[in-house]
């Protein structure tokens, strides 16, 4: 039988993973992934307690509120990232930051 412990480490890699890709990169593309992999280990840590503290329906109810949450972040910035790429030609942060002057 799969333990709590066993969920959280992998939990806990995919919310390492996650913070690495958006301090490594300079993609946007690649820091909404990173983005990505943090909501899903949350979720995933919502799915464990659930089912190993509580044996209610709170945190799969919680888990699907952020999936939705993880659709419409990704959908409203990849449709910015589509619209920068179209007056910038690129989708690097560097490039992002210029726009602030």
């Amino acid at each position: 039988m799969i333990s709590l412990g066993s969920y959280l480490a992998i939990s806990f890699a995919l919310f390492i993973c996650g913070v690495a890709v958006m301090i490594a990169r300079k993609n946007i593309i690649a820091i909404l992934l990173g983005i990505e992999l943090i909501l899903n280990s949350a979720a995933l840590n919502f799915v464990a307690y659930t089912k190993f503290v509580n044996n209610n329906i709170d945190g799969h109810i919680m888990s699907l509120f952020i999936i939705v949450i993880a659709a419409c972040e990704a959908a409203v910035g990849l449709g910015i990232v589509i619209r920068f790429f179209q007056l910038r030609e690129s989708v690097h942060v560097d490039d992002a930051a210029q726009l602030q002057n």
